[in-house]
């Protein structure tokens, strides 16, 4: 099996993805915006991971005042 990667503009690319996803010969179809969901989904994971521990009092976190003044 061959793939193929293809650059089109933004306003093109829900066509395109739909166009492909009707040719009978296509058997997969990977974005990039998959890949993106994947990232944010682990992302949030972590994140909510973090509070927990947080909240079991085994992680110490910074109060908002001193994360501002650090920026």
């Amino acid at each position: 099996m061959r793939h193929v990667t293809i650059y089109t503009t933004d306003k093109e690319y829900s066509h395109f993805l739909e166009l492909a996803k009707n040719l009978h010969y296509v058997k997969k179809i990977e974005t990039d915006e998959e890949s993106e969901k994947d990232a944010i989904l682990e992302n949030i994971k972590a994140g909510l991971s973090e509070v927990q521990l947080f909240k079991e009092g085994l992680l110490k976190t910074t109060t908002a005042k001193d994360f501002l003044n650090e920026l």
